[in-house]
């Protein structure tokens, strides 16, 4: 009698159980499974079992580059409804695009039902003959239709019409001799026909009078004059007031015009408020009750003087209307204070969030812009720029990153997660976790604990922490200064500059959109490139970059990375080689930044590095490198000496880093940053060396090369 078995076998074969495999068969994969079945009656059948092995395809799962979190969900602005899709397409752009091609799909829906046709003139159809037929058949068939067709037997006109000029040449064409030739010569009774020329227009375009005539030369003059200048004089307008990033001439006026090296993050704001878009903000009578409610909920952050309060308070007011009404809706978004604003401010309040981006970009544009001899711009203002782009998008004041509590760094950065408040910020202090970046390195588990033991929170709020946490990126900054072609670097020398930055989440994405349920539309994260001279001010090299366009990165990295092996000579494998590795690298999260500038005068600068974030707080990266300038030699021969024959100065040149400190005012030093130069390793890249740096801003000495 034979058993037939089905049984579905568990991931381990070995368990305990009813059934398992035969110990000396191959526990990996094995062809056959021995196997004893027990019955109730104590009696046991054995035999084998053939396995068959499942073959589980694995499909990638898509992540989103949206934040998860219950903050960010419930901001609502990545649930899009019907009518917020409508809203966002229905601009004068896409409506005219829309209105263009209903146009096209009239005419050649009038096209097709045209009648196209050409009428070939042939006499026999017309009487109903053959080809051929006798001249009997011919008067014949002639004599039935005039009684059908002849005005004096059918009075409609249309029966008139066709018998005149179809019947009646038809009849001609055949029995008339010379009608006869002319039809079988150039297939027409008349003779030969002219071609006839045409305007692809409509029929009633073409039979027009007095009145219609009028209307239709002025429908041209509109169409074909009119619209186009008119379309050409906003175009110029328009042109002429803003610039290509949308941005007025004004704005770009005044931000040059008020940036100054010494700007403090508060004066910064100050500065980015002048902006021409929100002097255009109407002021209501109405909106004054709600502006005075909303100055008692964010007077704290105004840095107005306590000890003369009245005085300060008449001061503010006293300002432009439109200043105050700005400034005192950006410090209720910082202090998330927005709830109480009326409809109308809400409406002001997103206009003025929706132009954040871009003049917080001029802003940071005409912070390094060349302002010095040597064409250097300035740091300081540039990161106060930074910082303000941080807490406008993670709704953040920027009182909190003073420091407090023992952490350099204050409360800001914690501030950016969600559920966090400056009270539990307090009570994970006692569990000397005091640094944002402590917290970020704790393990999940021990992480998970701490939250839901100390600070009070729940599974699901815990969760919404780890998936802020695992959307947060990491730098590291890879960068490499040298001469092409030369050891070493003499003043004059063109510099290059190669820097691979990596982006790093936990949660293995590279594109991915920042946690900002307060900011209420998209942004996407940027990231900024300085090399400066933290002593002096200066900013020596700048660049954007942006990790969602691959395909961009790629095309970039390739034609540098070619670029700069065809200086050095490299042979054609070589080259090829090189694209290669970076094209990976670009795939894998990193960027590529190619930069030159002029070497300055004889000496050893001690730059620094920034990689600047502006949608997070704390994921900024800074490396230090050291640049050593030799003297160029009157032969013009490339002379060398190594650290140990020309030492650096130790005393006197932190000496002379003091000196040129105090030239600034004492407005110079942020009041929310920490002291940039008190970190910067005294070790690090020199001529023709680099420097590697991750995340938390620790860099690695580089190389020294002779």
């Amino acid at each position: 009698m034979g058993w037939g078995l089905n049984v579905d076998l568990p991931s381990n074969p070995t368990d305990k159980g009813d059934l398992w495999s035969d110990q000396t068969g191959s526990p990996s994969l094995p062809k056959s499974l021995c196997f004893r079945l027990r019955i109730s009656d104590r009696r046991e059948a054995s035999g084998y079992i053939w396995l068959k092995q499942k073959k589980t395809k694995f499909k990638k799962k898509k992540s989103s580059i949206n934040c998860r979190c219950l903050a960010c969900f419930r901001s609502g602005k990545y649930r899009k409804s019907i009518l917020k899709q409508i809203s966002n397409f229905s601009t004068y752009s896409n409506l005219t695009v829309v209105l263009l091609w209903v146009v096209v799909a009239v005419l050649v829906f009038y096209i097709r039902h045209m009648n196209t046709e050409v009428q070939v003139f042939d006499p026999f159809s017309i009487l109903g003959l053959e080809a051929g037929a006798s001249e009997s058949e011919i008067k014949k068939a002639y004599r039935k239709l005039s009684v059908l067709y002849h005005p004096d037997k059918n009075p409609d006109p249309d029966a008139h019409k066709y018998f005149v000029n179809s019947i009646s040449k038809a009849y001609q064409a055949l029995t008339d001799p010379v009608s006869r030739e002319n039809y079988e010569k150039y297939g027409h009774p008349d003779g030969r026909q002219g071609l006839q020329m045409g305007i692809a227009l409509p029929q009633f375009l073409l039979h027009i009078d007095g009145t219609s005539g009028g209307i239709l030369l002025l429908g041209i003059v509109g169409v074909c004059i009119i619209l186009p200048l008119t379309i050409a004089a906003i175009y110029l307008s328009r042109s002429s007031k803003y610039t290509g990033n949308y941005v007025m001439h004004h704005t770009m006026y005044a931000y040059y015009h008020f940036m100054k090296p010494s700007l403090a993050p508060s004066k910064v704001m100050e500065v980015f408020m002048r902006a021409a878009e929100y002097m255009e903000i109407p002021v209501r009578r109405t909106d004054e009750e709600s502006l005075q409610k909303l100055f008692m909920l964010v007077r704290s952050e105004l840095n107005l003087d306590l000890r003369n309060i009245r005085q300060e308070q008449a001061k503010f007011w006293k300002q432009h209307p439109t200043l105050v009404k700005s400034e005192l809706l950006l410090q209720a978004h910082l202090t998330r204070e927005t709830a109480t604003l009326s409809p109308h401010l809400q409406g002001d309040f997103r206009k003025m969030l929706s132009l954040a981006p871009r003049l917080l970009e001029e802003l940071m544009k005409m912070a390094i812009i060349p302002r010095t001899q040597r064409g250097y711009g300035w740091l300081r203002p540039a990161i106060g720029v930074i910082e303000l782009s941080q807490s406008i998008m993670q709704a953040v004041p920027l009182s909190a990153k003073k420091a407090a509590g023992g952490s350099s760094e204050g409360y800001g950065p914690f501030l950016q997660l969600p559920h966090f408040s400056e009270s539990v910020v307090k009570k994970i202090a006692r569990k000397k976790v005091r640094s944002f970046q402590e917290l970020r390195e704790m393990k999940s588990e021990e992480r998970s604990e701490l939250l839901t033991q100390v600070a009070g929170f729940s599974a699901e709020e815990s969760q919404d922490v780890e998936w802020v946490l695992e959307m947060m990126p990491s730098i590291v900054v890879d960068v490499t200064c040298e001469t092409e072609g030369e050891e070493g670097i003499q003043e004059g020398d063109i510099v290059t500059m190669q820097t691979w930055i990596t982006l790093t989440r936990p949660n293995g994405l590279i594109r991915a959109l920042p946690h900002s349920p307060f900011f209420p539309f998209d942004k996407e994260e940027n990231f900024w490139l300085l090399l400066a001279d933290s002593a002096s001010n200066d900013v020596w090299m700048s660049q954007k970059i942006n990790f969602m366009d691959e395909m961009a990165a790629i095309t970039a990295a390739s034609k540098a990375i070619q670029e700069l092996k065809e200086g050095s000579g490299a042979s054609a494998r070589e080259m090829k080689v090189a694209v290669k590795e970076a094209i990976d690298k670009v795939k894998a999260g990193s960027r590529l930044v190619m930069a030159k500038f002029q070497a300055p005068s004889e000496g050893t600068y001690n730059l620094t590095s920034f990689c600047l974030c502006d949608s997070w707080i704390g994921c900024d990266a800074k490396s230090s490198i050291r640049l050593k300038v030799l003297k160029r030699s009157r032969a013009g021969t490339r002379t060398v000496t190594t650290t140990d024959e020309a030492p650096l100065p130790e005393d006197g040149g932190e000496d002379e880093d003091e000196e040129r400190e105090e030239e600034y005012d004492d407005d110079y030093e942020s009041e929310y940053s920490e002291d940039d130069d008190g970190d910067d390793a005294r070790g690090g890249g020199v001529a023709n060396g680099s420097a590697n740096v991750d995340h938390d801003g620790s860099g690695s000495d580089a190389s020294e090369s002779d």
